[in-house]
């Protein structure tokens, strides 16, 4: 399916590869253009040439000041932007008892701290523009405690995404800035490749729909909340996730 982005300029990050390299796909299909954010540059350079009508920048979604220099530069760089879509981010599977303080921050501080950044570095672009569109990728984990994609450090971070979308949904309203998420469940992309099959079948048996998404799927759910489409949906939560939550 085709979401109409006809004129309209989107943010991606994680758009190397995966699930956000089918957002930008979309974005670019729909006759939008597509700025590629990720810390692979030579990825993202590859994506960008193969979608065409597309940028690739290099960004640590781990440092606010990096976050902070290269939107600058992206918003400094086209006549509007009008979109922008938070996908990057990492794995944490250690059991709670081992979870080490290096590993929460870190985990946090991409996962979380990173959406925060980049929110808050288009927010203000947003009001003196007159709005637009913010997607945040949570997860299921954030929403029934993790699992085995991701365990405590993870699920927190997943679960501050859905908080903070909310709280920017709420406040940014009288701004016409709308912010949704998608919680996704297993996805067949590189960041997964790493589950072994007995960890895969386990994952499976839990998904009502009996497989694991392919990554144009999520993706839609995104582009939807992305698009003109949703001009009245703000603050949701989507699950995509083949049943696994049924909320």
């Amino acid at each position: 399916m085709k979401w109409d982005f006809a004129g309209k300029t989107a943010v991606i990050t994680g758009a190397a590869q995966g699930i956000g390299y089918e957002v930008a796909k979309g974005i670019v299909e729909g006759g939008g253009h597509a700025i590629i954010l990720d810390l692979n540059e030579e990825k993202a350079k590859q994506a960008a040439a193969q979608l065409g009508h597309a940028e690739a920048y290099k960004i640590d979604c781990g440092d606010p000041k990096n976050i902070r220099e290269v939107m600058a530069k992206v918003l400094s760089s086209y006549p509007k932007v009008d979109v922008e879509i938070n996908v990057a981010g990492i794995i944490s599977r250690p059991a709670f008892q081992d979870v080490t303080d290096e590993e929460w921050e870190k985990v946090i501080r991409i996962n979380l701290t990173g959406v925060f950044t980049m929110c808050s570095a288009i927010y203000p672009y947003f009001m003196q523009h007159g709005g637009g569109r913010i997607v945040n990728v949570s997860s299921v984990a954030g929403k029934i405690g993790g699992g085995l994609m991701g365990t405590s450090a993870y699920a927190s971070s997943k679960a501050g995404v859905i908080g903070l979308t909310k709280a920017i949904a709420k406040e940014g309203g009288k701004y016409g800035i709308s912010c949704n998420a998608v919680c996704p469940s297993l996805t067949r992309t590189p960041m997964t490749s790493a589950l072994t099959e007995e960890m895969n079948k386990h994952i499976i048996s839990m998904i009502p729909l009996g497989r694991a998404a392919e990554p144009s799927e999520p993706a839609q759910m995104i582009l939807f909340f992305a698009s003109d489409a949703a001009s009245f949906v703000n603050g949701e939560i989507g699950d995509c996730d083949g049943g696994i939550v049924l909320d």
